[in-house]
């Protein structure tokens, strides 16, 4: 695999101890191109702009998808990912709902761990900090014909995280936005399922609200995710969120928290969530935790959820399911713990 690195690293120029997410990007990053139907061998390059045509398909009919994974290091200095085989088969699920191409295994495997064993510096130890991985693919050919592009380029860049939200947020119910709808692109990691999400919460949160609660498209009765995030709701001593289907995102978070929900024996229900469920719930003080699960955030609380033109406060628990489920994680991503799932993936 070709590699050519920096001359000077920037690593020196960043203050670790604050971190702005994804804003700082690390010196080097994964390049493979697409043509007359084949993938050429990835290569590394310094991290540095893209020169592409104004005609360039992905500017005009949105093709492109991504994913977001993380890399960790333990006290010992060893470099883990988490559950990395998920991400793959996603991205490839979300290419091949946008008509691109799939990507070969051996090539994202081969390239991301060369990739961060370059980086290495990169990746902080200790709990919260990490190397964000954005793996994506966009349509590269100039031509702009309403039809799917024959050229393609990969790619994968690096920042270093620490936690992606500084506290808990609140979120409001959407009643007339969607994020997805029947037969849709909901469940792919596509680029447009989150321009399109921008503009109803920029109206959320001229109210006060961090993120919004996304219902379905249909009826605005059931309740599928929040903001970029799938969505638990605690009622009682149940943790219940929604099914996965053509709208919601297959979370590989998700997967994790209901997995260790599971073990630790809290009873868990996946199935439609109705927003008058959530309400009469919360009107009666036995909504006890909302939390969103994701990459970035891997476990982000809510601190109040709020519908037509009230705002239900949550309680502070001592010993929340959110603050369980996201510690059992951390210890396995961070090689605090066994890992009897066979999740953490050893970068050597």
């Amino acid at each position: 695999m070709k590699i050519t690195k920096v001359e000077t690293s920037k690593i020196d120029k960043v203050d670790f101890s604050n971190l702005p997410f994804g804003s700082v990007f690390t010196d080097h990053m994964v390049i493979c191109d697409y043509k007359n139907g084949q993938w050429s061998e990835p290569y590394i390059k310094p991290y540095s702009e893209l020169t592409l045509q104004p005609s360039a398909r992905v500017f005009h009919y949105g093709q492109a998808v991504f994913e977001g994974m993380k890399a960790y290091k333990d006290s010992d200095g060893k470099i883990w990912m988490f559950r990395p085989e998920d991400n793959f088969i996603r991205i490839n699920k979300s290419a091949a709902r946008l008509a691109m191409p799939e990507l070969p295994k051996e090539y994202f495997f081969q390239s991301l761990e060369a990739l961060l064993k370059l980086e290495s510096d990169w990746i902080k130890p200790g709990k919260g900090n990490s190397l964000y991985i954005r793996p994506f693919m966009i349509a590269s050919d100039p031509m702009i014909a309403a039809s799917p592009g024959e050229e393609y380029k990969f790619i994968i860049i690096c920042s270093p995280a620490q936690s992606y939200y500084a506290g808990k947020v609140k979120v409001m119910i959407a009643q007339k936005y969607s994020r997805a709808a029947d037969g849709g692109v909901g469940f792919a990691k596509a680029a447009g399922n989150y321009a399109s999400q921008f503009y109803p919460t920029n109206l959320a949160k001229q109210k006060g609200f961090q993120q919004v609660i996304w219902t379905d498209a249909n009826t605005h009765q059931f309740l599928e995710e929040a903001g970029t995030m799938n969505i638990f709701f605690r009622i009682g001593d149940k943790l219940i969120t929604a099914p996965t289907n053509d709208r919601i995102l297959d979370g590989v978070t998700r997967k994790s928290v209901l997995q260790i929900a599971q073990d630790k024996g809290i009873d868990c229900e996946v199935r439609p969530v109705k927003v008058a469920e959530i309400i009469e719930a919360a009107e009666n003080n036995n909504l006890l935790e909302v939390f969103g699960t994701g990459t970035a955030a891997v476990i982000s609380e809510v601190s109040a959820v709020g519908f037509k033109d009230k705002v239900y406060d949550l309680p502070t628990l001592d010993n929340d399911y959110a603050s369980i489920i996201k510690n059992a994680i951390f210890e396995i991503q961070y090689n605090e713990a066994d890992d009897p799932y066979g999740w953490r993936y050893a970068v050597d």
